[in-house]
């Protein structure tokens, strides 16, 4: 039984080509400087087609996409019905606030992978052409009125190896002082 008082990877997904659904595996394997391997985002440059059309030697700093679970149940309570890979994630986590993660916090998942968090991912109308209204349930304003991002962050490969559900994640905060997460 996973325990889910520690961060923990709840599901692992990719997909090969540019869908924005991502199928879930019984593992999946990080390469180091390049992504998930198989995954239609994987390689140093990036590999988001409305990215690449703009600036396509641009670093690839979305190698990996993460989103927490929770971000599920609260869109459950809220009426849509989404699992795990469903919004193109790669790693669908528990028990950890990826949102409130400095920049370049290192994940270590599993035996040896290390993924470094480079930003928020900035959500866009496929959200809306998968269900309705998702968009904007993924987007609120905080008390300031400045835009919270909750679909999640984006991260780049460190050290590669397999990862599986239930794997541990150890949380590694970098020097201080923290820099906010800001959409990559």
């Amino acid at each position: 039984m996973p325990d889910f008082t520690r961060p923990t990877v709840i599901a692992v997904s990719k997909g090969q080509t540019h869908t924005f659904s991502k199928d879930q595996y019984n593992s999946i394997t990080l390469l180091t400087a390049l992504g998930v391997e198989g995954d239609a985002h994987c390689g140093t440059t990036v590999k988001h087609r409305s990215r690449v059309a703009k600036h396509p030697g641009q670093a690839n700093l979305r190698q990996v996409h993460l989103v927490h679970s929770e971000l599920h149940d609260e869109l459950a309570e809220q009426g849509f019905q989404v699992g795990p890979g469903e919004i193109g994630e790669n790693i669908t986590t528990r028990g950890i606030d990826l949102l409130q993660l400095p920049s370049s916090t290192r994940l270590h998942i599993g035996e040896t992978a290390v993924v470094e968090v480079t930003g928020l991912r900035n959500p866009c109308s496929q959200l809306d052409a998968f269900q309705t209204g998702l968009m904007a349930a993924v987007l609120s304003r905080d008390e300031h009125g400045r835009l919270i991002r909750k679909a999640g962050v984006m991260g780049i490969v460190l050290r590669g190896g397999v990862v599986y559900p239930q794997d541990a994640i150890i949380i590694a905060l970098p020097d201080q002082p923290h820099q906010p997460l800001e959409p990559v």
